[in-house]
């Protein structure tokens, strides 16, 4: 391919085990800054929450995941309601609204997920890896698989750019339940996760996060295919090129990749 990726400038480690722990969604309220508005940075956190919710929150559920009094969130909220980034559902529950949908149609137009997305899957196929794909969440309990590209071997596993997955099986799934926060909640949170046999008894996978601007996270980015083809050796060798290309995604479309010295693997 035309295209080269650069790895980052430090080389991963050998996957080491991590537990995995749940790790909560709060987004504290932010302090007062040195400099720039307080009331700007609260209202920007109140939309951000909004955004990493699974589903539109009451005014009890907003306080409690920004810390926030509700006497000050009812003010906020109001500005950003006549600004139409939030809007106040008949079901008396607060979720983002059709600004919103013009700062994401802003985003794509200015970094293009596919643009970022598909040169690194194409990176991967060119390293010999399983079919590399990208999915998303996709409402409460399941995710969509956007983009998707077969490897080079003759058995493939059956995922096709377009299908709905559960997202309580998979190591894709894995990913996106554990970064739903965005990169807040990286911490020792395990970069890399995996799944032998979970949604279908004969494939493997391998997935890790790809974040956005504010931390946001924008989906996973894994490598699956025949179960037989996941040795121990292999899948090191996967995990050191997805954790690379992850992190290269992750840069491309104008995110931080965690501080860490190398790779963070699930046990």
């Amino acid at each position: 391919m035309s295209q080269v990726l650069t790895p980052p400038t430090h080389t991963p480690a050998a996957a080491t085990a991590a537990a995995a722990h749940d790790v909560p969604t709060v987004a504290p309220p932010p302090s007062a800054p040195a400099d720039g508005v307080a009331a700007v940075d609260r209202a920007l956190s109140i939309a951000t929450t909004l955004a990493r919710a699974s589903a539109p929150l009451t005014l009890a559920e907003l306080a409690r995941r920004t810390g926030m009094y509700k006497s000050t969130l009812l003010r906020l909220l109001a500005s950003l309601a006549r600004a139409g980034l939030v809007v106040h559902r008949s079901d008396k529950r607060y979720a983002l609204g059709p600004l919103a949908f013009l700062f994401g149609r802003s985003f794509e137009q200015t970094y293009g997920l596919k643009e970022g997305v598909q040169p690194v899957l194409e990176w991967l196929v060119s390293k010999g890896t399983e079919s590399p794909s990208f999915h998303v969440r996709h409402g409460k309990d399941s995710r969509l698989c956007l983009f998707r590209i077969d490897s080079a071997h003759s058995t493939l596993d059956r995922v096709r750019a377009g299908d709905v997955l559960p997202l309580n099986r998979g190591a894709a799934g894995k990913v996106l339940h554990a970064f739903a926060g965005g990169l807040n909640v990286a911490g020792d949170t395990p970069l890399l996760h995996n799944s032998f046999g979970e949604r279908d008894p004969l494939c493997g996978a391998v997935a890790a996060p790809v974040f956005g601007p504010a931390g946001i996270l924008l989906g996973a980015l894994s490598l699956s295919g025949p179960l037989e083809r996941f040795s121990d050796l292999a899948v090191q060798r996967m995990n050191s090129l997805l954790f690379t290309a992850a992190e290269t995604a992750t840069r491309t479309l104008g995110g931080q990749w965690p501080a860490t010295s190398g790779q963070r693997l699930a046990g």
